[in-house]
């Protein structure tokens, strides 16, 4: 079984220290921006994916419970 990744404080330093030497006090808030940047567009790339989604599964959903509601009632009688 894969286990979970998990960063403690002291890898999160290590990191952050490398990062600093390889890149540079200069270019390394350059480089965080254009992460941030690159997160937020996933995560609106995700949501517009999403949306629609979701929508699907009510239209879709709203008649699977009517019809199951007509099978109890049915089953009842």
């Amino acid at each position: 079984m894969i286990q979970p990744l998990f960063i403690g404080t002291t890898e999160l330093l290590l990191i952050a220290g490398l990062a600093l030497l390889l890149f540079g006090g200069k270019k390394l808030p350059e480089l965080m921006k254009g992460m941030g940047q690159g997160v937020r567009s996933f995560k609106e790339g995700v949501k517009d994916v999403s949306e629609p989604l979701k929508e699907v599964k009510r239209e879709i959903s709203e008649p699977v419970e009517e019809v199951k509601k007509e099978v109890s009632e049915a089953v009842k009688d």
